[in-house]
C-alpha cells in the first residue's frame, strides 16, 4: 500500500515545496510520512468539521489547499479552532498536508483552474518568477556526451517551455595532469593529457540542483567533474503569480458579468466601473490578488477578477482595467476538483474524496 510519502512525494511533482512563498506553511503538517494511505479527502481549507468527515469516511489523509498552521503553535490546549483541528486530528491518526502557494504559482495550478472554468485561451502565468533558474556548464569527453545529456535530462534539465532536452553544445580541448593518488579514467598519472570535450549547457529549475549534480557525478567518466553553476535573472514561464487568458469570443459588460457569475458560481460580484469596449483578455489571481493590478495592466487585460479587495484599492482600477472581486472561497473553492484529479489518476487502490463541508466562513443575505 502507498505510504503518506508517496503522496507528499507525487504532490510536490507538479507543486514543489520550492516554489511556495515564504510566509507560507505547505506541506505535511500533521501526520507520519511513513503510514499506510487507506483513503484521501480532498479540501479547500482543514476545520474541525472536515476532520470528522475523514474520519466518518474512513480517510486518513487530508489534503488542503490552504494550511491550518500558518505560524508556530505554542501550545495545544484546544483554546483556538487551530489547536482543536490540529488535537482532532493527531487523536484520530489523521495526516493532514496542504499545498497552498506552491500550487498557486505553477502552470496548470490554482489560476490555470480558474482560467479552465472560465474557458480561458491561450493562458499563461501573468507575473513569472526569476531566479528559480540555473544554468549549469560542464565539460565531457565526446563519447560521453549523450549518456551524461541523457542523465541530465531524467534528472530535470533541459526543459524550456513545451521544448523538453534542449541543451547547448560546443566542441574543444581539454587539458589536465593527473598527480599522484588520482585514478583518472583516461590518461595516466603524470602525464599532461588533452582531450576532445563539448562543452554542455543546461538550464533547470533550482531547487533540483541537487539531484542533478548527482546525477552529473554518477554518470561523467572523470574522476573529478568540473563544472559551473550560473543563476539566471530568466523569468520561468511556468512559475509565478496569476494567470491571464482571452475569452473564446469578447463580450459587453452585462454579458461578461452574467458569464463570470454562471462559471464561478457566485452569489455575488463585486466590481469596478468596467472599461468601455469589448471584453476579451482576463487576468486572474485566486485569494487575495491586489499585488498583481499592475501586472494584469501590463498584460492588456481588460478585467481582472481575485478577491479580498478593499474599499480604497478598488480606486487603482483608475478606468484602466475592470476589478471583479468574486471572494476569497469562491476564486479557490475549485482548486478541490484540481487536487483530487492528480490524485485520482496516481493513487487507484483506495478512495480519493472531494470534501462535502462547506468551509466557507463567509454568509451572504441576498
Amino acid at each position: 500500500m502507498p505510504q503518506i510519502r508517496h503522496l507528499t512525494a507525487y504532490l510536490e511533482t507538479f507543486s514543489p515545496l520550492a516554489y511556495q512563498e515564504s510566509y507560507d506553511n505547505a506541506g505535511l503538517i500533521v501526520g507520519d510520512p511513513t503510514t499506510e494511505i487507506k483513503g484521501i479527502l480532498v479540501t479547500l481549507d482543514t476545520t474541525e468539521a472536515v476532520v470528522d468527515e475523514a474520519i466518518a469516511k474512513g480517510c486518513n489523509v487530508v489534503v488542503a489547499h490552504h494550511p491550518i498552521v500558518f505560524k508556530g503553535l505554542k501550545r495545544l490546549n484546544g483554546k483556538t479552532y487551530v489547536e482543536r483541528t490540529v488535537i482532532k486530528a493527531i487523536k484520530n491518526d489523521v495526516a493532514l498536508y496542504a499545498a497552498h502557494t506552491n500550487l498557486d504559482n505553477v502552470a496548470g495550478g490554482v489560476n490555470f483552474k480558474i482560467a479552465e472554468k472560465l474557458k480561458l485561451q491561450n493562458v499563461r502565468v501573468l507575473s513569472p518568477k526569476t531566479q528559480v533558474l540555473t544554468k549549469l556548464v560542464t565539460f565531457v569527453p565526446v563519447a560521453d556526451t549523450q549518456r551524461v545529456l541523457d542523465a541530465l535530462y531524467a534528472a530535470g534539465a533541459g526543459q524550456i517551455g513545451a521544448y523538453k532536452n534542449c541543451s547547448f553544445r560546443v566542441q574543444g580541448t581539454g587539458t589536465y595532469q593527473p598527480g599522484e593518488g588520482a585514478q583518472p579514467a583516461i590518461g595516466e598519472v603524470g602525464t599532461y593529457h588533452e582531450e576532445t570535450e563539448n562543452r554542455l549547457e543546461v538550464i533547470f529549475p533550482t531547487y533540483q540542483q541537487s539531484q542533478l549534480l548527482t546525477a552529473l557525478r554518477q554518470t561523467h567518466p572523470y574522476e573529478e567533474v568540473a563544472y559551473y553553476l550560473t543563476t539566471l535573472e530568466n523569468q520561468n514561464q511556468e512559475v509565478g503569480s496569476g494567470a491571464v487568458g482571452e475569452l473564446v469570443e469578447p463580450l459587453d459588460s452585462q454579458s461578461w458579468l452574467a458569464y463570470l457569475k454562471e462559471n464561478m458560481n457566485l452569489n455575488l460580484i463585486r466590481y469596478t466601473p468596467l472599461p468601455d469596449r469589448p471584453i476579451r483578455r482576463i487576468a486572474v489571481c485566486g485569494g487575495v490578488g491586489s499585488f498583481l493590478l499592475l501586472d494584469a495592466m501590463r498584460a492588456g487585460a481588460d478585467v481582472f477578477v481575485t478577491a479580498d479587495y478593499k474599499y480604497h484599492e478598488f480606486f487603482d482600477a483608475d478606468g484602466r482595467i475592470g476589478i471583479c472581486d468574486i471572494g476569497h472561497y469562491e476564486s479557490e473553492v475549485f482548486t478541490k476538483e484540481l487536487i483530487c484529479g492528480h490524485l485520482a489518476k496516481k493513487f487507484t487502490t483506495f478512495a480519493v474524496i472531494l470534501s462535502e463541508t462547506d468551509t466557507n466562513p463567509v454568509r451572504y443575505f441576498i
